[in-house]
């Protein structure tokens, strides 16, 4: 019974690591999806074109 009570208890900590585990691995994806989404967009796959582009191009 008194195990019960000591795992009941408001200033248990057991699982915190978990959690903040969890909270930064959702920050991680949310920031890759930003990511992702910023690198797919068309202003940068065409930035990305016109510098492969110039590059190719270069007289030796």
């Amino acid at each position: 019974m008194e195990r019960i009570r000591r795992r009941l208890s408001l200033g248990s900590e057991d699982g915190m690591a978990t959690v903040e585990y969890l909270v930064g691995l959702l920050a991680v994806v949310a920031f890759a999806m930003v990511l992702y989404s910023v690198l797919t967009g068309d202003s940068v796959i065409a930035r990305v074109h016109e510098l492969v582009e110039r590059a190719l191009s270069v007289n030796i």
